[in-house]
């Protein structure tokens, strides 16, 4: 079959060495359009680490097939999905771990495109977010990493990183990041944990068939909820409102502590902007640490 493969897919699998896959990749798509009944559609462009394609059901209904690039687990994504079932997050209609695949129900729009005003954005956000969390039976055996370790994972790789990326921040700005992981890891408790996103964003939220907003592309954790709300503080650093204030109105509306928002929007902010920088992912880059130091400076 003819697929069309985007070219940062292409290059993501390339540059690792795996190019057999690419090979490989049309006769997965076709055997998984057998075994589960779909019609192929177009490629999706944007992303790098998955190709995702439109399909339609036999029953008519459009969906999604998504496969993961070598490398790629895509195990606490569909975890994530089938612990949400459809609410807060795109429903999953099938999986093949063995293949990496994935067919979820297909989205419209994204949130970046339809709601003009950004401060609503933040609102809607936030609200999705919470539809999403729910509790975790901590004696359930789920793929899903923590805060815990998302947060000792983080503080591992940010001096490297910040290195590689030429120092793009203050020493300051990274021990304050640095400070906020070693908090947020200790104040973990997987009774408490809920299941989170982990990237939550408005490119990251599609409009769904009733109007509401249904997040996509989950890393499933098992975190505090305090998490995903470091996210929305952390994006859209040129907004030009207070992030202090923009964290207590995510409190407020949430009942989630002020404090631990605000150390996961730290965290966020700084290991985002000096990846981006490491890609040459900018201005955003540039965007959240020129923000990281003066918080930093200002104490």
């Amino acid at each position: 079959m003819s697929l069309d493969i985007p070219d940062q897919v292409r290059k993501t699998v390339v540059a690792d060495g795996n190019d057999a896959w690419l090979d490989e990749l049309p006769g997965v798509v076709d055997s998984l359009a057998q075994e589960w009944s779909l019609v192929i559609g177009r490629s999706f462009a944007g992303g790098h680490a998955a190709l995702v394609v439109e399909v339609t059901l036999v029953d008519g209904t459009p969906a999604v097939l998504k496969i993961g690039v070598p490398g790629r687990d895509l195990g606490p994504e569909a975890t994530a999905l089938r612990l949400a079932d459809g609410e807060g997050c795109a429903k999953l209609l099938g999986e093949d771990r063995g293949r990496r695949a994935l067919l979820m129900e297909r989205l419209g729009a994204p949130m970046y495109d339809l709601v003009a005003d950004r401060v609503r954005r933040l609102e809607l956000l936030c609200d999705v977010a919470a539809r999403l969390w729910r509790p975790i039976d901590p004696d359930l055996d789920l793929d899903l990493p923590t805060g815990a370790g998302l947060a000792e994972q983080y503080a591992e790789r940010l001096p490297q990183l910040w290195e590689q990326a030429g120092r793009p921040c203050t020493p300051a700005t990274v021990a304050d990041a640095l400070d906020c992981m070693n908090r947020r890891r200790l104040a973990h408790d997987d009774r408490t944990a809920v299941l989170v996103h982990g990237d939550i964003h408005e490119m990251n939220a599609l409009q769904a068939s009733d109007g509401s907003y249904k997040l996509i592309d989950p890393a499933g954790l098992r975190a505090e909820p305090a998490c995903d709300l470091g996210t929305i503080v952390r994006c859209t650093p040129d907004l030009g409102d207070d992030l202090r204030a923009r964290t207590e109105k995510l409190a407020s509306r949430t009942g989630v502590d002020a404090t631990a928002i605000w150390e996961w929007g730290t965290i966020h902010r700084v290991v985002s902007g000096v990846y981006a920088c490491t890609i040459d992912f900018q201005p955003f880059g540039n965007l959240l640490l020129t923000e990281a130091d003066r918080l930093t400076a200002s104490g």
